[in-house]
């Protein structure tokens, strides 16, 4: 993470599940940052996704520490869990299900980006990073299906861009991007691995992650892009 000024504060949220643990210790061990913030739903205090004053109180815990922010990564996501799975046809269409992914996927991200994309250091490289999935992509769509999930993380890649353009006129340096971390052995993603599917383990794809984070610049901010760092088809 050398692309980064030394010290400086990275914070995780949703660093209880696969990726966001991934990250957080990788993070740590670069030895790069003052310190390592870790946020989840079983933390302390609690972040829930779901939840504008959980997200606003979290914000305003990291605007109170010494250190600039220089790293804000979102390792949440949704879907599927007990009642709801991935459609396979418009009749499995259900507003709940379409509600909830909205609201993980989407909402949540938009609100972590407005309680946090104003705290990111003003001077130097500071980055925020959230989850999105190459399913999301609309021109790159060939299968169908995933009705709640796919339309969930489009609308998540619109917020990033919109976020990212004020982004721009407030922090130049500043860098706000979406990223597809491919497929991950995490309880996310297991159920629907196929068969000679490429999976990788949280760890790696964790470094594949931040070694993208660490080579990104302020022009790509707004981007869609790959655990590579190359751009993907919106």
């Amino acid at each position: 993470m050398n692309s980064f000024p030394a010290g400086g504060i990275a914070v995780v949220i949703g660093a209880s599940g696969g990726i966001g643990n991934a990250i957080a210790n990788a993070l740590d061990a670069s030895g790069h940052f003052l310190e390592v913030v870790r946020f989840s739903r079983s933390g302390t205090p609690a972040l829930d996704i779901t939840s504008a004053p959980s997200i606003e109180q979290a914000a305003a815990g990291i605007a109170a520490r010494d250190g600039k922010l220089r790293v804000v990564f979102d390792a949440t996501g949704f879907l599927h869990d007990d009642e709801f799975t991935p459609e396979k046809s418009w009749t499995q269409i259900d507003p709940d299900h379409m509600q909830k992914s909205f609201a993980v996927n989407a909402v949540g991200p938009a609100l972590l980006m407005k309680h946090s994309l104003p705290l990111l250091a003003p001077d130097g490289k500071s980055v925020f990073a959230t989850l999105s999935a190459k399913v999301g992509s609309i021109s790159d769509n060939q299968l169908g299906g995933w009705y709640a999930y796919r339309a969930a993380k489009a609308a998540l890649n619109q917020i990033v861009r919109t976020a990212a353009i004020e982004l721009k006129r407030r922090k130049p340096n500043a860098i706000c991007v979406a990223l597809h971390p491919g497929t991950v052995a995490t309880g996310l993603t297991g159920p629907f691995a196929k068969t000679g599917l490429h999976v990788q383990t949280p760890e790696v794809a964790a470094a594949q992650l931040l070694t993208a984070i660490d080579a990104l610049r302020p022009g790509d901010s707004g981007g869609f892009l790959d655990r590579f760092g190359q751009p993907l088809p919106w």
